[in-house]
């Protein structure tokens, strides 16, 4: 068994399932985990003040261990000066993109919460802030600044997984 370093953040496409890899690598290792749209959504799917969010994610990174589930791009300068490891999820489009369509309309099938009570509707799925829509509009961008860290050895650790099985194999080393 393996222990990540201290200071983990998980990195991926929007349906790639970081928050599920981060509650398993968690669970392995004792790291906090910080699911960040738990910080940056507030009910009604109304958006945390961008300084707001940028303060809360400074007082995590600021601390010893964590582990987060995502950066956003308006914060990600906060936290990559304090990354020991990103795991990268570099999964094919046409599987986070399965992946996200599944949970989202599961979500507005069985209206489960999800982050601070919000729900998914057939109308978010549909209106321009769709989560859908956000995974065609970040996908390339995502996908490439992982690629980016992979390869900049002056950077953080990168480990980059293709499949969701490379990634299990990886986390059942953990312990």
């Amino acid at each position: 068994m393996t222990q990540p370093p201290d200071r983990v953040l998980l990195y991926g496409v929007t349906g790639s399932g970081k928050s599920t890899a981060a509650l398993a690598i968690g669970a392995r290792t004792g790291h906090p985990v910080t699911l960040v749209d738990e910080l940056t959504w507030l009910p009604g799917w109304h958006p945390v003040d961008e300084d707001r969010q940028r303060e809360l994610i400074g007082e995590i990174v600021a601390g010893e261990r964590w582990l987060l589930d995502s950066a956003y791009g308006v914060w990600l300068d906060v936290v990559l000066p304090h990354v020991d490891l990103v795991v990268g999820l570099d999964y094919p489009r046409r599987l986070s993109l399965a992946r996200l369509v599944r949970r989202t309309v599961r979500g507005a099938i069985t209206q489960e919460p999800r982050c601070n009570g919000n729900v998914e509707t057939w109308r978010n799925m549909v209106s321009r802030r769709s989560i859908i829509r956000w995974h065609f509009q970040s996908f390339a961008r995502k996908r490439s600044r992982m690629r980016a860290w992979a390869s900049d050895p002056a950077g953080p650790p990168v480990l980059l997984f293709s499949h969701p099985r490379e990634l299990q194999a990886w986390i059942d080393t953990l312990g």
